[in-house]
Order: structure tokens, then C-alpha cells, then sequence
């Protein structure tokens, strides 16, 4: 009888042994970063497509196949209180099948970057957002340079000093209190939340991710001058709202050239761009692009790049 309990122990302690060693040990909190930093293109969901704002979307969600989720807010209601739910709800449903605590969630903000005013008018939208514990936030129209850097100055924690003084940028305004829920969702401390909470790749060790929506003329003209501005990680071009902006339809050459203008501008600031579909995904990453959405195109795309196993 003591043979075979102290035998049975003895596989318990195996299969323990092995079991930890088998569960994959994230290197960051942000999954996103994570995969970018190793040179891997990234894949989401999400985005104007009704992501629920509740608390049992959030656990159900807490498996998705994604890389990041693309929290929308910007067609959508700005509902704080949904958004707070979903991210416990990604706690409790978690963790993911990478080891992390949830996925990332980078939010479509209402606010639009059509000029450096209306941004730092609506900066509290961003502290608010930031404190229900998401990964990042994407500035949707973003005209000019200052604007973009009205977002990265609102997102960032007044001691963090890479960058200021590039390209114009100062030091950053948000507030400390927004600290408590966000630490919390990310599983650390207040006080390592403050030191991580800041924008990759402006500061290596960040765990937030910017981008920006370049869609229209004036965005357009820009582009170059805006795709320049410390902190920002990835971005798009929104094509809807560019061919609107232009007058033009789907196809034509002038929005194939904004595009390409758009493409060339990130390219150059090695900004991961969001251009890969599921009809030519490999072509998409062969090009550059580094993040396209959906099924398809993550199973096409993580296998074509030799993504390591858990996806």
C-alpha cells in the first residue's frame, strides 16, 4: 500500500512538473507588443463590428483567436461602464491560450485628431478609457502632427522621459488615480502599472500601443509630417472615409495613390501597418503590412511566418 501511494506521488509530482513547464510564460503583458518586438505580423477582431460591452462577452471573448481586440467606440455608444465590465470579464474568462491575462484591447476613441485643440479638450476620454485597464487606443482621423501628439502626451505619466522633445513633444499629463483599476485588470502593482503604462515602442519596456486612422485629405497631407511623432506604434488608412473625403469610389487611382503614399509614409517610420487580407495574405505580409483581421487570415498568416505554437 505504501508502494503505491508513495508511486502515485510521485506521478502527481510529474504531471504538476510537467504541466508548468508545458504552460506558456508570456513576456509581456501586452500579447501585441509581444509578437511585434519578434518581427511576427498580428491579427485582430473586433472593430464596428458590435463588440458588447458587458461583463459575460468579456469571458467569452477572454479565448478568442486574436491577438488584440479592437474595441470600437467610435460608431459605438462611449459607454465607460461597458468597457470596465468587458476587461473583468476578460480577467475571469482568462487566461489565454498564450498565458496571458487577457488579450489586448486597443479602443477606437470618439475623439477625432482634426486639430492639436480638439484633442487636449477631450483628453479625459482617453484617462478614462486607460483606466478601465485596456492596451491601447487608436486616434481616428488624425490630421495633424499636432494632434498625435496631444494623444501621446494625454496617455502618458508626467516621469516618463524617452522622446520628449522629439518632434516637439512634451512631457506627458495624465494623472496617477486612474492607476487602481488598470493595475488590477493587468494583474501588477499601482506603482509598476505607472512605470509599464507607457507607449512601445517610444519606450522599449512599454506595454501601450497608439495608432492612427490616416482617412481623409487633410490626413493625407499630412502624413508625413504626422507618421513622425514619437510613441506611436501602427496605424491604417481607412479607405471608407478617404474615398468619401476625396470623391471618389472604390478603385480609383487617386485612392490607390493615397494609399500608397500612406503605406510608404509608415514603411518609413517602421510603423506595423493594418493591410493584411485574407485574399492575399502572404502577398500582404511579403508587402510589409503587419496586421490584418480575422480567422483566415491569422491561419494563413501565422503559418506562413512560422508563428510558435500556442497561436
Amino acid at each position: 500500500m505504501r508502494l503505491f501511494c508513495a508511486f502515485a506521488s510521485l506521478c502527481l509530482l510529474l504531471w504538476v512538473t510537467v504541466s508548468v513547464a508545458q504552460t506558456p510564460q508570456p513576456k509581456r503583458i501586452n500579447r501585441a507588443i509581444e509578437l511585434l518586438e519578434q518581427g511576427q505580423p498580428i491579427y485582430y477582431t473586433g472593430s464596428h463590428s458590435g463588440t458588447a460591452g458587458t461583463f459575460e462577452q468579456g469571458k467569452q471573448d477572454a479565448q478568442t483567436f486574436a491577438d488584440y481586440i479592437s474595441y470600437d467606440m467610435e460608431a459605438a455608444p462611449y459607454d465607460i461602464a461597458g468597457l470596465a465590465a468587458y476587461m473583468q470579464g476578460l480577467v475571469a474568462g482568462g487566461p489565454t491560450r498564450t498565458g496571458h491575462r487577457t488579450p489586448a484591447v486597443i479602443v477606437n476613441v470618439p475623439v477625432r485628431g482634426t486639430d492639436e485643440a480638439s484633442v487636449r479638450a477631450n483628453a479625459w476620454m482617453f484617462e478614462q478609457v486607460l483606466a478601465t485597464g485596456v492596451h491601447g487606443i487608436l486616434l481616428v482621423h488624425a490630421d495633424t502632427p499636432g494632434a498625435v501628439r496631444a494623444l501621446v502626451e494625454a496617455v502618458r505619466y508626467p516621469n516618463r522621459e524617452q522622446g520628449v522633445g522629439q518632434e516637439g513633444l512634451k512631457e506627458g499629463t495624465r494623472g496617477a488615480h486612474g492607476a487602481a483599476m488598470a493595475a488590477k485588470i493587468w494583474g501588477v502593482s499601482q506603482e509598476e502599472y505607472r512605470q509599464k503604462a507607457d507607449p512601445w515602442p517610444l519606450n522599449p519596456n512599454g506595454e501601450l500601443l497608439l495608432g492612427v486612422k490616416i482617412e481623409d485629405k487633410v490626413a493625407l497631407a499630412n502624413v508625413e509630417e504626422t507618421l513622425k511623432v514619437p510613441g506611436i506604434g501602427f496605424g491604417e488608412g481607412g479607405p471608407g472615409d478617404m474615398s468619401l473625403s476625396l470623391g471618389v469610389k472604390s478603385g480609383d487611382p487617386r485612392l490607390l495613390a493615397a494609399e500608397a503614399r500612406i503605406f510608404s509614409a509608415a514603411k518609413l517610420h517602421k510603423l506595423a501597418w493594418i493591410g493584411i487580407t485574407s485574399d492575399h495574405t502572404t502577398d500582404d505580409i511579403k508587402a510589409g503590412y503587419r496586421i490584418g483581421s480575422g480567422e483566415k487570415s491569422a491561419d494563413i498568416g501565422r503559418k506562413f511566418t512560422n508563428r510558435a505554437m500556442p497561436y
